[in-house]
């Protein structure tokens, strides 16, 4: 800057000047990147559940798993933007990746109330570990007790998409809500507010 105008100019008097150009030195908010493709998927699941009655909605048990790091967030950086425009998308930078040393919890939200939450001891959620941690101790027994209209909704994370979990849900009759690809999350954005 000091090139451009031929003079010193101190951080203070940027701010200063930024401020009074109504910029405020902010957090950004942070999104995942969406492709059409991830878009389409979206818009095609929200119309055919749109006209479900909340009997329907009812026997579905909404379940995720989050993953919190227990470092501090190295990338933290400000940005300058006006007051009131923190979801614009030119202050979204995109982000969709966890550090190292971290603890992660899987809870379900069926209609009118909750699971309790559990937390994987080892930080770890392979396949064999969300079966018998997971699907044997929480899901099967909430099926059962559904009955034949129940549905599990779970996101595509590898550890539900591995193998030994679809055999598992066939053997034990649980079908599954396909979810879209990125689709929001209901359980980590409750997660976050935690």
């Amino acid at each position: 800057m000091a090139k451009s105008i031929g003079r010193l100019v101190s951080t203070s008097t940027v701010r200063r000047r930024l401020h009074e150009g109504g910029l405020y030195a902010r957090l950004p908010a942070i999104c995942v990147p969406l492709t059409s493709r991830h878009k389409r998927g979206h818009l095609q699941w929200t119309r055919k559940h749109v006209h479900w009655t909340p009997d329907q909605w009812r026997a579905v048990l909404f379940t995720d798993e989050s993953r919190f790091s227990l470092e501090s967030d190295s990338r933290r950086y400000l940005i300058w933007r006006e007051p009131g425009i923190r979801y614009h998308p030119s202050n979204i930078p995109e982000r969709d990746a966890y550090g190292r040393g971290s603890v992660c919890v899987w809870g379900s939200i069926p209609l009118g109330g909750c699971t309790d939450l559990h937390v994987f001891p080892r930080g770890i959620v392979n396949a064999q570990v969300y079966r018998d941690d997971i699907l044997d101790a929480y899901v099967r027994s909430y099926a059962r007790a559904i009955g034949d209209a129940f549905l599990l909704q779970n996101d595509n994370a590898r550890p539900p998409r591995t193998r030994i979990v679809p055999d598992y849900l066939q053997k034990e009759t649980v079908m599954r809500m396909e979810w879209p690809t990125r689709f929001p999350k209901i359980l980590s954005r409750t997660f976050g507010m935690l």
